[in-house]
């Protein structure tokens, strides 16, 4: 079996590597970027050190600041009808995976049209768009080095998967000294979210030779340093390793795919309003604990990448140690369950039917190293509400 590897044409990795940008668009040939980011990033001040590097180059730019934690088509289209009016000739996507992915989808409107829909999985995208660089300021979500990008279909309450190497950014800018401000329940849900993507790129049935190389690399970054991140905010050394860990995981998913965890955080996303690391945090334990009995090998493994145990001898007692941490994770991070969360109890056992035809549809679970049907997806609803 082959695969086929999609990363990114330029990645600069490293402490300062935000000031490498000027030359980043000189080497990709581009003049005139549009930066796409959120209220937030202007407020503290990550937009204008950007601004400041462009004017000290002599570039213009134009600034698309209104991007959604949980974007939708409707929110980016605005920005589609900017760029395509003020002739950008690239994107600089600044912020979290949420500001990455729609910067991916206003790239791939302003250049071919349609609606998000036209492009929604299992269609993948191929077609080449207007150059994106991505400048993550989260150590989590990985968009940087992926081939995806997820937007809602506000009629509809669809989150609508895209995925393809149209949708790869051209470049990367992962800096760590741009995730040193963020608050410390944003550092937790988004190491967390990538912890997740590197187990499930792991344990995917599309996972390759490449991919696990990335996954393991990812698990012993993130695996070791995670709580470190957010329990000791001056340890520079553990955030440069979440924040590498993070693209690396980013890149394992990207060319294996997520399982389980993901089909079904989506839909807690869509319907609650649950942050998508928080979301996968709350489900992780459960889906893990699931899965084991169809890849037991492989779980046994992510407990030694972790630095959980020392060999995998035992499988029981790799399975048991995994377990363990990611619910002391949760727990030392302070991830609520659906309840605290403030998920209304009726309102949710009402929704679960739905959701897991949400899930499925995604096609994510077809991933899981245990398949699963509608039925067994709402049990795991049940057992995660009460976890």
């Amino acid at each position: 079996m082959t695969a086929t590897i999609n990363l990114p044409k330029i990645m600069q990795i490293g402490a300062g590597a935000i000031n490498a940008l000027p030359a980043t668009l000189e080497q990709l040939g581009c003049h005139y970027p549009c930066i796409i980011t959120d209220s937030t990033m202007v407020r503290l001040g990550y937009t204008e050190s950007i601004t400041d590097l462009l004017n000290a180059h002599g570039l213009g730019y134009g600034l698309f600041s209104e991007t959604m934690a949980e974007p939708s088509e409707d929110s980016i289209l605005p920005a589609v009808a900017l760029v395509q009016r003020e002739k950008y000739d690239c994107l600089l996507a600044l912020g979290g995976g949420s500001a990455i992915d729609t910067a991916k989808a206003i790239a791939l409107l302003a250049t071919h049209g349609g609606s998000m829909r036209d492009y929604k999985m299992p269609r993948p995208v191929n077609l080449n768009s207007m150059p994106v660089i991505a400048i993550p300021t989260t150590a989590g979500t990985g968009s940087e080095a992926t081939q995806a990008t997820i937007i809602t279909d506000a009629s509809t309450d669809e989150k609508m998967l895209c995925m393809g190497p149209g949708l790869m950014p051209i470049a990367a800018i992962v800096d760590y000294e741009l995730t040193l401000s963020l608050p410390s329940r944003i550092a937790a849900d988004t190491g967390i979210d990538a912890l997740t993507h590197a187990i499930e790129a792991y344990v995917s049935r599309k996972a390759n030779l490449f991919s696990d190389q990335q996954a393991i690399a990812a698990m012993k970054l993130i695996g070791q340093n995670l709580l470190k991140t957010c329990q000791v905010a001056k340890d520079l050394a553990a955030r440069e390793a979440v924040m590498l860990g993070a693209t690396l995981a980013g890149i394992a998913f990207s060319n294996a795919s997520v399982a389980l965890v993901h089909g079904m955080s989506r839909p807690l996303g869509v319907h609650f309003h649950v942050p998508h690391g928080l979301s996968n945090a709350m489900l992780l334990p459960t889906v893990t604990e699931y899965s084991i009995s169809s890849a037991p090998m492989r779980y046994a493994q992510c407990a030694m990448y972790m630095g959980l145990i020392d060999n995998i001898e035992d499988e029981d007692q790799a399975h048991q140690a995994l377990l363990n941490q990611l619910k002391r994770i949760n727990k030392t991070l302070s991830v609520p369950s659906l309840a605290e969360f403030g998920v209304d109890k009726d309102v949710f056992f009402s929704t679960l039917p739905l959701m897991a035809e949400q899930a499925l549809a995604s096609g994510s679970p077809n991933n899981n190293p245990r398949q699963v049907d509608k039925n067994e997806i709402v049990k795991l609803y049940e057992i995660a509400w009460e976890s």
